[in-house]
């Protein structure tokens, strides 16, 4: 699923997406982890972009039309990219065989993404309504099964390599694991794979429930066995990481009842189901980072909490009481950057990260290196963290070898997993990838370093408090500081849903930034919604009121899942204004700050921000489903729909279609203005009358009621089948080699040298490399080479800044008191690069042998 961070990200894509997964069987013994001293180099990737060899007049996508079918075998799939069915598979592919295969054929060519992560999630109720015991209801079991895991052994029979240990929500490639390295490593430490520790864990705890050991060695309780339900996806590498898992369950005693299941078919059960009834126990969950995060530290309000939501109707019992208030405060505060300075976020996350993994309502298993593969004529630009599916610039950049036009057939494991719907619809990835291509955005991530490039927007315009820690790179952005940032009086700072309007901040407030963001002069005349109406003030305005309406308890659209989201987001909001029409600039108001400008929200246009986090929103097609919710028929959100038991809006198919076209009639026969104590300043009665006229003209021809502003549109619908058909649209107001030109992204590699045997209490040096391509790294281009020492115990005793020696080139020094610590035995030193050019941070390590 995709991450939706309210307090930050308005402006830009969301965050993560739910991947989907299943594979062959897992081999019955543990291997070796990977040798030391050795340096692991990426795989050699096809440059994302070819470039343009001469300007084009072509507006919106390079391609006509874009086909998209669905192939839930990745194998099957890659033979129909060699035999000309297909052009592009979108899902990311981490078989190692599949990887020799695409490597070797001339005709295909692949991207590699760091983004792709598999865990097992847990159902955090202790007891079922029916009376039986859930294991994973107690935090001591969910932190002990941590160490049922070989993820070394995971990583080399199932991945083939292509992987690394994941013990955390952070991406082990993103930079915030490089920065917290030291605390990390200790974590993963105390969480290695020890059975005979985790099963006397568990054991005890299992005992203290109440539970008994039968003479076969199984659990039981209250006479019955102890039954996990295990949801196991079918589609990819997550079903040998189950039955893994399975066998090391059953191995400490628990009964475990398989149940293999598709996307489409395990999505109603973990997702949809109330956890009270028992109908799982685990999922093994898979998600993506659609684009490189230069800040991880709102994963934990993500995945723990209930303000967070990242998982389905569950969610809502992640509250302070059930985590404990130290985490959720901690949480609460990296969500909404609540911090004065880079110390206390370090602080927060040493607070952090012991907690999430004694809560482990996640148990993380591993980052892949995945490939996506196409055929070798077709070009487009792919996100380090997200890939093909996951890249904001994919519908941008798609294009078949230097031609303009035509047709290309994408495959994915499954299309429509869940209701579309702008609002809280579907937030599954394939779901998303098509979606993203309808709706454009004021400013996108750069796919290899994450820091956002503007689109919609002209410029973007940050001021901060001074002493905060916020850099910028880009001259797009500018960036000052000053002693205090005042709120004016009449910005608006809450919504009553009573009267309808925005509540104004008052005097005397103040904020930690100003973020204000300015659209060209000619936004409005360029840019228009698919169904032809103009984009319009009124828009921005309608995503602004949903955000805070739909969780406060006087609106009829009052969603109690999304309550604490809204919650969260007031506790940093200080208040928004539009400061000008003509051109459109709003400036918001928030103690909430990024740590690059670049990354600040709050650009607030109506496409995969706060409130439309699930795509493009138009206020007169988002209006029917807002009446038929308010009267009682229909709800935008599943967690709502499921406790009320009405449909979950879905705009491009399926029953609610019915009930949004009756009201659109009423509000085209009323001349309906939602929100009229606030909407109708900036919408008139004209404009109404003729959206209405054009999403009903817009309904009549494509049976759906999906409009965005973007590149392509939503032409037609098979949902049975499967299949989805994407039209360039030729009104979008950019030429088609705007996004050409990305090249291979600049990944460094680290080598580790230096004496094999040191003698305890005299300096040791060690020599380290850092290079791109075999030529050395410049040193304006890195932001930090760290090193960690390891003692013969594996425990972190030092850290520290390499020594600078040339571009590429650097020295680690161990003074004697350091190694006269040492005792006889093996000891490593580990190097942490991370580039300013690429997000990705590399790794080397060296071992050595102290000597007495």
């Amino acid at each position: 699923m995709l991450r939706n961070r309210l307090s930050i990200w308005l402006g830009l894509l969301v965050i993560a997406s739910m991947i989907l997964a299943a594979c062959g069987t897992p081999a019955a013994e543990t291997t070796e982890a990977p040798a030391t001293g050795e340096t692991a180099e990426a795989p050699t990737e096809a440059a994302t972009e070819a470039p343009t060899p001469e300007p084009t007049t072509r507006q919106g996508a390079w391609v006509d039309e874009v086909v998209f079918s669905e192939q839930g075998d990745e194998a099957a799939a890659v033979a129909q990219l060699q035999a000309g069915d297909i052009d592009v598979y979108a899902d990311g592919i981490a078989d190692p065989n599949l990887f020799q295969t695409v490597q070797g054929d001339p005709n295909l060519a692949y991207s590699t993404s760091y983004g792709l992560y598999f865990e097992m999630y847990f159902n955090p109720v202790q007891t079922f309504a029916d009376g039986r015991l859930n294991p994973f209801g107690s935090k001591v079991i969910r932190e002990a099964t941590n160490r049922l895991i070989d993820r070394n052994y995971i990583i080399q029979e199932i991945f083939g390599g292509l992987g690394n240990p994941k013990y955390t929500s952070l991406n082990g490639a993103f930079p915030d694991y490089a920065r917290y390295i030291d605390t990390l490593r200790e974590i993963e430490n105390k969480y290695a794979y020890d059975l005979e520790g985790a099963d006397a864990v568990i054991s005890a705890e299992m005992e203290a429930l109440g539970a008994t050991k039968n003479a076969d060695g199984k659990w039981e309780f209250n006479g019955a066995p102890v039954t996990i339900i295990f949801i196991i996806r079918t589609e990819d590498q997550r079903t040998p990481i189950a039955d893994y898992m399975s066998n090391q369950l059953e191995s400490v005693g628990f009964t475990v009842d398989r149940q293999y299941k598709s996307r489409s078919e395990a999505s109603p059960i973990w997702a949809g189901s109330d956890p009270n009834e028992g109908q799982w126990n685990v999922y093994t969950g898979g998600w993506v980072s659609t684009a490189i995060s230069r800040d991880d530290g709102g994963n934990f309000g993500f995945f723990d909490t209930d303000f967070g939501g990242c998982c389905g109707v569950g969610s809502t019992l992640f509250t302070a009481e059930y985590l404990g208030q130290d985490y959720y405060d901690a949480a609460t505060a990296l969500w909404n950057n609540d911090f004065t300075n880079l110390d206390e976020r370090e602080e927060l996350f040493k607070t952090a990260l012991p907690l999430h993994m004694e809560n482990s309502i996640h148990v993380w298993v591993v980052d892949t290196l995945s490939f996506f593969p196409r055929n070798a004529n077709i070009s487009v630009a792919s996100d380090l963290a997200g890939g093909v599916s996951g890249s904001a610039l994919w519908p941008y950049t798609l294009r078949i070898g230097d031609t303009e036009g035509g047709t290309v057939r994408v495959a994915q494991q499954d299309n429509f997993i869940d209701p579309w719907n702008p609002v809280a619809g579907s937030n599954w990835i394939s779901d998303q990838m098509p979606i993203r291509s309808t709706g454009d955005y004021a400013s996108v991530p750069d796919p290899y370093t994450g820091l956002a490039l503007p689109q919609r927007a002209e410029s973007l315009t940050v001021v901060a408090k001074e002493g905060l820690p916020i850099a910028s790179t880009f001259d797009w952005v500018s960036l000052s500081f000053a002693p205090e940032v005042a709120v004016p009086a009449d910005a608006w700072g809450n919504w009553d849903a009573t009267t309808q309007t925005f509540v104004p901040v008052g005097e005397g407030v103040t904020s930690n930034v100003k973020v204000t963001w300015t659209y060209p002069a000619d936004l409005f005349e360029t840019n228009s919604w698919h169904d032809g109406s103009p984009l319009s003030v009124g828009d921005f305005v309608m995503g602004m009121i949903m955000t805070f309406d739909r969780g406060k308890p006087e609106s009829a659209l009052y969603d109690e899942g999304y309550a604490p989201t809204l919650d969260a987001f007031l506790a940093s909001f200080k208040g928004v204004q539009i400061e000008s029409t003509d051109p459109l600039v709003i400036s918001t108001y928030t103690d909430a700050y990024a740590l690059d400008a670049e990354t600040f929200g709050f650009s607030w246009y109506p496409a995969n921000s706060v409130t439309y986090s699930q795509g493009p929103g138009a206020w007169h097609n988002i209006t029917p489903s807002v009446l038929a919710e308010t009267a009682g028929e229909l709800a935008f959100s599943q967690e709502k729909a499921a406790a009320a038991e009405l449909e979950w809006v879905n705009f491009i198919d399926g029953p609610t279609l019915e009930i949004q076209k009756k009201y659109l009639d009423q509000a085209a026969a009323e001349g309906y203005i939602p929100f009229a104590p606030t909407m109708s300043e900036y919408v008139t009665a004209e404009e109404a009358a003729a959206r209405y006229a054009n999403l009903d003209a817009w309904f009549a021809d494509k049976g759906h009621f999906w409009i965005g502003t973007g590149p392509m549109i939503l032409d037609q619908v098979f949902t049975v089948e499967g299949n989805i058909v994407l039209k360039r649209n030729e009104n979008f107001p950019d030429l088609a080699d705007k996004w050409a030109g990305f090249s291979e992204p600049k990944i460094a590699v680290v080598d580790v040298s230096g004496a094999g045997q040191v003698t305890a209490g005299q300096e040791a040096v060690f020599d380290v490399t850092v290079t791109f391509n075999g030529e050395a790294y410049p040193a304006d281009e890195l932001s930090t080479v760290k090193y960690l020492v390891f003692d013969s115990n594996n425990q972190l005793v030092a850290t520290g800044e390499a020594d600078y020696v040339a571009d590429g080139q650097y020295t680690v020094t161990l003074p004697a008191d350091l190694t006269g610590g040492f005792d006889a035995g093996a000891n490593k030193i580990e190097v942490a690069v991370a580039s300013k050019v690429v997000s990705i941070p590399s790794f080397g390590a060296f071992e050595f042998v102290t000597v007495k």
